[in-house]
């Protein structure tokens, strides 16, 4: 004998000895799980703020006017270079047919070298707007979740560290996931996991190590001028350094841009007072009250060196903070705040 529909319709049971509970039961709507993975992937308040830094100083172009004026100036200065110089090799053949050909044969050298010198200011431009421009595109392929996108960038990723022997095997094993891997998110995160979290430690601990030479000489530097002169060479210094370790090659020009960078995100972040809350963490573990002046001085300029190569890290990064967030000054220096933490 067959069973009637009703009594082979499925039904739920608690294990709590309760009723039985029908199919037709009200199951709380769950949101779906495409949503919550684009909620994770949207660009937050501090990835808005490297990319703001980021036009500001190295993708975006210079404000007209003044532009014009510098390039105004510029050429003014090189004219009357020229002349001065024109007026010298005369000077040259009026004393000596020889002595002026010389001269020719020395100022045809310098003007090589020289060509030299901005063909590699231009090509450092180029690399370290095409890192930042490279940053912005990952984000958004990851807020995307853009396959194609992804796989083009990480490309490119790849070519600017494969010529580094030990990053060789790592970027040949994300060339061969990019034909895998079909979720672009994913992939993304691959890559910085893969790539530019050796990079970051790499920089985290150069930040480390400028932020106790700050904090050292400060502490028993005689003079104010002395700390001002030391903190700034270090600045410029650590801020190099971590564009090299992120593949740029900064010179004058390009550490000009990159300076302005680093400075806009300091300015969007609040500095020393918005983010970490330095000020608070210092004063809260006692700092003012337990050491002298000078010793003072010097933990505050070391937390505003770490503050700055922080900003360096985040504005020369190829890729966002996504699989976590970015460090914080206690991350990267905690022996500043006199505890007992382990970067």
């Amino acid at each position: 004998m067959s069973a009637s529909p009703a009594s082979s319709r499925p039904r739920a049971f608690r294990l709590d000895g309760g009723s039985a509970v029908s199919e037709q039961a009200v199951i709380a709507p769950q949101e779906d799980a495409y949503a919550q993975e684009a909620k994770k992937a949207a660009p937050d308040a501090a990835e808005a703020a490297v990319e703001s830094a980021q036009r500001r100083g190295l993708t975006g172009r210079w404000p007209g006017w003044s532009g014009v004026l510098w390039s105004a100036l510029g050429a003014l200065a090189s004219l009357a270079f020229g002349v001065w110089l024109d007026g010298v090799i005369e000077g040259f053949f009026a004393r000596s047919l020889a002595l002026g050909w010389v001269g020719v044969a020395l100022l045809a050298i310098a003007g090589l070298a020289l060509l030299v010198l901005l063909w590699r200011e231009f090509a450092g431009v180029l690399r370290q707007r095409g890192i930042a421009r490279l940053h912005i595109a990952f984000a958004k392929a990851r807020m995307d979740d853009d396959r194609d996108a992804a796989r083009k960038y990480i490309r490119d990723l790849t070519s600017l560290y494969k010529s580094r022997g030990a990053m060789q095997a790592s970027c040949e094993k994300l060339l061969q996931l990019c034909r895998e891997i079909v979720d672009g998110r994913d992939l993304i995160d691959i890559a910085e996991r893969e790539i530019v979290r050796p990079l970051d430690a790499q920089a985290r601990r150069e930040v480390a190590a400028a932020a106790k030479r700050v904090s050292l000489v400060t502490a028993i530097s005689p003079r104010a001028l002395l700390d001002v002169l030391f903190v700034i060479a270090q600045s410029i210094r650590l801020i190099r350094r971590i564009a090299e370790i992120y593949g740029g090659r900064p010179g004058v020009l390009g550490f000009l841009q990159l300076a302005r960078s680093v400075g806009a995100h300091l300015a969007i972040t609040g500095g020393m007072a918005v983010g970490d809350s330095i000020l608070q963490q210092a004063l809260g573990h006692g700092i003012a009250a337990r050491i002298s002046a000078r010793l003072g001085e010097g933990v505050l300029n070391g937390l505003l060196t770490t503050r700055v190569g922080l900003s360096a890290m985040a504005v020369c990064r190829p890729l966002p903070y996504a699989i976590e967030p970015g460090p914080g000054v206690k991350d990267v220096a905690p022996f500043l705040f006199g505890g007992g933490d382990k970067d």
